[in-house]
């Protein structure tokens, strides 16, 4: 239970006081009225003694009693009825709410802080209006009136006889049977005369002398002379009095102003009565009966004393019910109490108090205690004994106890008043009421046993109940507390008497006093079993102090303590209490909040929305239903959507309170503010035909890491070529979609007229859809001038300013449940300056019939879009983005600290060009190495001219808008449909076996010394691009080597012609996805020619070897390939001719067919070299059909350079770390063997499409570097190394000395043998044959060489002989020369033979080593054929 003002100690002695009538006659009611009190409410602050009171028990002993208070109250003959009792008890505890200022209680339990109220005042105030307005019963005596007051005033005529007749009343009232109510204790009650004397306005002598009277008639003890109103009504507001009485009176009012407003009662007032006489305790005005007044008819807690006959006496209109009082005294809310007393006065009416209990009211207990006692000493000693003899002869020896439950329900057996079972009941109860409690327990204990004898359960409850509580009270606590004496008489009045009221009055006490000895489980369970259907109001209150029980204990029961608290909250919400219901659920949420038990948390939620409402909290009922709707609800659909409506409800009624403040943030939809993105630019044009627009970027695409980060390469390569090879220290890449990828750090810029699209991520978490309605951006804009001023201007509101920002609408937008949806809305900007975007702003509402998802079945609604809308309210949900976390500086690591993200708050700069890309008959599909014309559109959809248009590629040899030469080939795309790609001329037969040759910078294909392949600058005519201008400009593709999807990314680059300081320049990006099939395989090989003699006399000639396989798989249609034409192209070398021509001259393959081709190719003539300059190539094609491609112009020779330079990207940096380690010797032996050759085969496929036959065209590229290494036209996969064993210790450094390869040994020295290929000889006339041999040596390097050629047999074995037949070399068997720069040397020799036969005369071995060089090398001679004669015998 919770703390309580008073102690047990001090509560039960509080709620049990002696009882005192007071009788008043007409003028000592008016006497007092004027003070605004009847003369019971006059007496009441005082009626608690000061001091010590003795009397002495009946065993003569001395008793003291401490703090002892009486309780005077006005006769009332009509009991109390229960109605009113319980109005009045709902009053007292609505009346009491805590208070603001309270300082509450924090209770910390296991992880658990609670902020708990550790009072419970309504409780209190409570317990007290029970305790005090429960109606005398007959089974105890506890709250009869022990004595009686009777009050006349010195003013009248004949005091003497008016007290006479007052007397007589009261003994009408005590003996006449027509009386049942108010109860006596005992017969002759002690009559107290109190003469009230009025000091302003008496007769002080008279006074004097009326109460010598009185004193000579009734004593001394018996009477007392009251002297009030020291002072008149009129100088009360002179000097200010303490006002005791208000603490007393104001409960009353207090309770009475709110429950008369509600309930009407039928009031009927009395017209003949002087209506200024206010009764403040409920008492009638004063009618007189008899000569009697009428002040005690009605009870104060009777609700409309009209209603009953049986209470009037001179008919209805004499009776004025309470009601009618609570009235006239609401009305008059000032009132002053006490008005005409003073200080003393009140000193008077202390001191009469302490007169009547000291000489009237204590010595009538102590003789009353000493007669009952003597009668039950006489009773105990004969009839007791008698009376249970009698008992014993007719019912056997011993009466068998029994349980309760057998018991008989004998509660209806009443006692006579004069029975000796209730004198000891009474002597109990006065021991009691003067708290003797030791003999008040003995006889409460006698009376037990006596009433459980006869089964009178009714006064055996009684008497168990109040034995328990005087043993409880006993000084030194002699017994401990008998709870199961309490627990017994709990059950007697519940579950046989049927009594309620006193069960709970037993709860009450019981509970307090296990409260005192911390027996909090028990106070708990007592008071839980008490909870009942029968009443609300006592559940509630009983079922908050069980929880405050549990909160208590000494290891707190938090769960059982927010358990009760709802049940407690549930209860008071019945009761009609709203606010004490509110409270217990707002206490008991603390306990369930944020632990996982949802649907706990959303009935408490709800249920705080629901009373907060009623109680017009409208602020709290809005935050209980936003609470509901955005956790993670585990509740059903319907109940969601009902939550959802009642939310919207009361979001309503709080809206239109303010119409006008400001709107208020909505908990739903959710939106992940990080997953915003906002896109700057028009959305994408779809495709027209077979124009295509440029991807560009939108926010269809996924972010991906890698492509951005090559988008950002490609931009700076072209930045850094515009700004001669350097990026600009400010330069940051063009960003036009930001996310929570992108670096959003700065201040994005946004071009003026251009819209600005925000993504806005929603969630709805519901099982309920969710209607969005006039959804549009919330902003903040501040303009700036031309001049560059600020203008301070701050637009809030969408519609404020749609000429500076065009918002768009969305009027409908529909989250079905649990979905996740993004909206995009979309502003234009008409002005230059700074914007923010602070969010969004729509209307919420629901579906009406939440089934209906795609508005089917969906009820007529006010609403006129597609789907219906039930109820809506407006507000807005703020983008509040949090940036990355900051982790570079030391205090960054150490702290938690995020940066800015800026995506939301762009800067609108001035107009710059805008251009759009179109193609026109871009192909997806290619064969590898096919040539493609295609067409691009380039327009400038702004108002500014635009110039510097690049393009950038990883893949520029993909494509190409050709050279220098491009304007012999069609221009339009009509008139290129049925025409060749390639520049091509029309030639005779003659010329078929021979090659036509032509020549070709570099330079004029774009591919210079330094230049940046990958950069393309777009042929615009005049370079620059005017507002709304468009150009078409042709663009030749070719298929990448490799087969399979490609994507190939476009960046153009261009900028406008005024130069801004903010936007330098701007791009846009397309991704070209091109999906490759296999076409040709190209290998070829170079090796040298043995023959020495060419036109000009000197060696040097080259065989090309050339392998084309047809690798198509058929899938694409292909029928067969031809090879049209092969072109050579190179600085050095040409092709000649073709060596193995057959006369099939047309080179079909088919399928998975191969064709071998052998060329002669010889030096350029070295005048040529010499005038031309170093980047000029010389084309030499030859032809297989009727038409030579002419390759060294657009757009043969422009895939051609940019597969040459892309080729050097992969050699140069490998070739440039071998060359500083290779020493000079070595290159000079290198350069021998390496030949500068490209190999350009020309092509055309037959492919049968929808029964049509096309052409394709196409070249593939052979690059070759070096004799006899065979070069492929596709990339080779490199086979993984294998893994070398593992080494634990570290090899040994030894320079390696670079020595040149043997393929390139052989290259050095040329050596070519003339001689008879037979020879006829008489070996029967001549037996040995002479054949004279010209050796002929050639210097293929350009340094001198010193040559040894050794005609010694290598090998001598037999079988090497046998193989090669024996001859043998004459003369010298070792020649040493010297040859110069490609010098050619012939050496005579001859061989001499014995025997006919087939020889081989290539024998000889040749060493060579440079001139300046120690080292010799031996040239090898396996790339010479065998050089084979034939001897014949004649």
């Amino acid at each position: 239970m919770a703390q309580c003002v008073q102690s047990v100690h001090e509560l039960i002695p509080d709620s049990f006081v002696p009882c005192v009538a007071a009788l008043c006659s007409d003028d000592a009611e008016r006497l007092t009225r004027l003070n605004h009190l009847s003369f019971a409410e006059l007496l009441k602050p005082f009626t608690r003694l000061t001091s010590e009171v003795h009397m002495r028990d009946p065993n003569n002993q001395l008793h003291i009693i401490k703090n002892l208070k009486i309780a005077v109250s006005n006769i009332i003959t009509q009991p109390p009825q229960p109605g009113a009792i319980r109005k009045l008890l709902s009053d007292v505890v609505s009346g009491s709410q805590p208070a603001d200022g309270l300082v509450a209680n924090v209770i910390t339990a296991g992880d658990y802080d609670l902020n708990i109220s550790a009072t419970t005042p309504w409780f209190e105030a409570y317990r007290e209006t029970f305790l005090q307005s429960m109606p005398a019963s007959d089974h105890e005596f506890l709250n009869h009136y022990l004595a009686c007051m009777l009050v006349a005033s010195s003013s009248e005529a004949e005091p003497m006889e008016q007290f006479g007749k007052l007397s007589q009343e009261q003994h009408r009232i005590q003996h006449n049977n027509d009386y049942s109510y108010p109860k006596w204790f005992i017969p002759n009650t002690l009559k107290y005369y109190v003469l009230l004397h009025d000091v302003s306005a008496g007769d002080e002598q008279r006074a004097e002398s009326i109460y010598e009277e009185m004193k000579q008639k009734y004593g001394t003890q018996g009477c007392y002379l009251l002297k009030i109103n020291s002072r008149t009504s009129n100088q009360a507001s002179d000097e200010q009095i303490p006002d005791p009485w208000s603490q007393y009176l104001q409960k009353n009012s207090i309770q009475n102003q709110e429950s008369y407003e509600d309930g009407p009662c039928t009031i009927s007032s009395n017209k003949n009565s002087d209506s200024n006489l206010l009764s403040l305790d409920g008492l009638d005005n004063e009618v007189k009966v008899d000569g009697l007044p009428n002040n005690f008819r009605a009870h104060p807690l009777q609700l409309d004393s009209s209603s009953d006959p049986s209470n009037n006496i001179d008919g209805p209109d004499h009776v004025k019910s309470a009601s009618s009082l609570h009235e006239t005294k609401k009305a008059n809310p000032g009132i002053i109490h006490g008005a005409c007393l003073t200080l003393t006065d009140h000193d008077r009416i202390r001191q009469f108090v302490q007169e009547f209990t000291f000489r009237g009211l204590l010595p009538h207990i102590e003789k009353t205690i000493r007669q009952l006692n003597d009668q039950l000493i006489s009773r105990k000693g004969l009839s007791r004994s008698l009376f249970s003899a009698t008992k014993k002869w007719f019912s056997g020896s011993k009466v068998p106890e029994k349980s309760i439950n057998e018991l008989k329900n004998t509660s209806g057996l009443l006692y006579p008043p004069e029975a000796p079972e209730l004198q000891i009941r009474k002597m109990a109860d006065l021991c009691f009421l003067v708290q003797h409690y030791d003999l008040a327990y003995s006889c409460y204990h006698t009376a037990k046993k006596d009433f459980l004898n006869d089964q009178a359960m009714l006064y055996a409850a009684g008497a168990l109940e109040m034995a328990a509580v005087s043993a409880f009270l006993q000084q030194g606590a002699a017994r401990p507390y008998p709870a199961h004496y309490m627990d017994t008489a709990i059950q007697t009045y519940r579950d046989i008497c049927k009594n309620m009221v006193l069960a709970e009055r037993c709860v009450l006490l019981s509970a307090e006093i296990l409260k005192s000895q911390s027996k909090y489980s028990e106070a708990a369970a007592l008071l839980i079993r008490l909870t009942s259907e029968d009443s609300d109001l006592r559940s509630a209150l009983l079922l908050e102090q069980a929880a405050h029980c549990f909160i208590n204990m000494k290891s707190p029961m938090v769960r059982k303590y927010a358990f009760h608290m709802i049940l407690a909250g549930h209860r008071f919400s019945k009761a009609g209490q709203k606010k004490h219901a509110l409270r217990c659920y707002c206490q008991a949420m603390q306990v369930y909040k944020g632990k996982g038990w949802s649907l706990a948390e959303d009935h408490i939620n709800f249920t705080i929305g629901r009373q907060s409402y009623t109680l017009r909290q409208l602020d709290n009922a809005v935050s209980a239903f936003r609470h509901i709707l955005i956790n993670e609800s585990k509740q059903s659909a319907a109940q969601q959507g009902s939550f959802l409506r009642e939310y919207l409800y009361v979001y309503k009624n709080v809206s239109q309170l303010s119409p006008d403040g400001p709107l208020p943030q909505l908990p739903l939809p959710y939106i992940n503010s990080s997953a915003t993105r906002v896109f700057f630019g028009h959305d994408r044009r779809p495709a027209d035909g077979e124009k295509q627009a440029a991807t560009h970027i939108s926010l269809d695409q996924e972010y991906d890491n890698e492509s951005s980060q090559q988008w950002r390469e490609l931009e700076e390569q072209v930045v850094a070529l515009v700004n001669k090879g350097v990026i600009p220290p400010n330069f940051h890449p063009t960003q036009y979609c930001l996310n929570s990828f992108s670096d959003n750090s700065r201040f994005p810029l946004a071009v003026v007229e251009e819209p600005i699209t925000v993504e806005v991520a929603f969630r709805n978490p519901l099982k309920v859809p969710l209607l969005l309605t006039n959804m549009s951006l919330l902003w903040k804009f501040q303009p700036k001038d031309c001049s560059g001023k600020n203008d301070e201007e701050v637009k809030e509101l969408v519609t404020s300013e749609p000429e500076m920002i065009g918002t768009e609408v969305i009027s409908e937008f529909l989250i079905n449940s649990e979905e996740s949806k993004v909206a995009r809305l979309k502003l234009f900007p008409h002005h230059i300056g700074e914007l923010h975007i602070l969010g969004i702003v729509y209307n919420l509402g629901t579906v009406q019939g939440s089934t209906a998802v795609d508005g089917i079945g969906a009820l007529p609604g006010c609403h006129t879009g597609k789907h219906s809308l039930s109820m809506s309210v407006r507000g807005r949900q703020d983008l509040e983005i949090q940036g990355p976390r900051l982790n570079t500086t030391k205090e960054e690591k150490t702290s938690i600290t995020y940066g800015p993200d800026r995506r939301l708050d762009p800067i609108i700069v001035e107009e710059m060009p805008l251009l759009e890309v179109f193609f026109i008959h871009f192909p997806t599909g290619l064969l590898c190495g096919e040539i493609r014309k295609a067409y691009v559109e380039f327009v400038n959809v702004s108002k500014c001219p635009l110039t510097g248009l690049k393009v950038v590629s990883k893949r520029p040899e993909f494509f190409t808008f050709g050279g220098n030469t491009t304007a012999l080939t069609p221009l339009s795309p009509s008139a290129s449909e049925n025409c060749s790609a390639y520049k091509t001329v029309v030639t005779e037969s003659t010329s078929v076996c021979t090659a036509l040759t032509s020549s070709a910078s570099s330079v004029d294909f774009g591919i210079g010394i330094g230049s940046q392949p990958e950069v393309i600058p777009v042929p615009l005519p005049d370079t620059v691009l005017l507002p709304g201008a468009s150009v078409q400009l042709p663009l030749w593709l070719r298929g990448p080597d490799e087969e399979g999807v490609h994507e190939i990314n476009f960046l153009f680059y261009y900028e406008s012609v005024k130069k801004l300081p903010k936007i330098r320049h701007r791009i846009l990006r397309h991704t070209a996805v091109i999906c490759t099939s296999r076409s040709l395989n190209v290998r070829a090989t170079v090796c040298r020619s043995n023959s020495l003699e060419d036109e000009e006399g000197r060696g040097g000639n080259m065989l090309v070897f050339v392998d084309v396989e047809n690798i198509n798989t058929s899938e694409a249609g292909v029928k067969e390939f031809h090879i049209v034409q092969v072109s050579s192209s190179s600085k050095h070398w040409k092709l000649q001719k073709s060596v193995n021509l057959s006369e099939n001259k047309d080179a079909k393959l088919g399928s998975r067919e191969k064709g071998k081709f052998c060329f002669k190719a010889i030096r350029c003539k070295e005048k040529e070299v010499a005038t031309q300059s170093s980047e000029k190539y010389t084309f030499a094609d030859i032809i297989f059909g009727n038409e030579q491609i002419i390759s060294s112009a657009s757009p043969c020779a422009d895939f051609f350079y940019r597969s040459l330079s892309s080729e050097l990207k992969k050699v140069q940096p490998s070739a440039h770390a071998e060359k500083q380690s290779i020493e000079d010797a070595v290159r000079l032996i290198q350069k021998c063997s390496e030949v500068d050759l490209s190999v350009v085969i020309l092509w055309k496929a037959y492919v049968v499409e929808d029964s049509k036959q096309l052409i394709l065209e196409g070249q593939h590229h052979v690059v070759l570097h070096t004799v006899g290494k065979e070069a492929y036209s596709y990339p080779q996969k490199q086979e993984p190394p294998e893994m070398e064993p593992l080494k634990f210790f570290r090899p040994e450094n030894t320079a390696v000395s670079s020595r040149p390869s043997v393929e390139q040994l052989s290259s050095l020295i040329k050596t070519s043998l003339h001689y008879p290929e037979s020879l006829n000889h008489p070996f029967h006339q001549k037996s040995l044959c002479l054949v004279p041999v010209t050796l002929l040596l050639s210097n293929c390097s350009k340094a001198d060489v010193d040559v040894i050629v050794d005609l010694r047999h290598k090998t001598t074995s037999p079988e090497s002989l046998e193989i090669h037949g024996s001859f043998t070399w004459l003369g010298q068997t070792q020649y040493k020369l010297q040859l110069k720069s490609e010098e050619i040397h012939s050496l005579q020799l001859k061989a001499c033979f014995v025997h006919t036969g087939v020889y081989n005369l290539g024998t000889p071995r040749v060493f060579a080593k440079l001139s300046d060089q120690v080292t010799v090398f031996e040239t090898s001679q396996q790339n010479s054929m065998p050089a084979l004669i034939i001897i014949n015998n004649v």
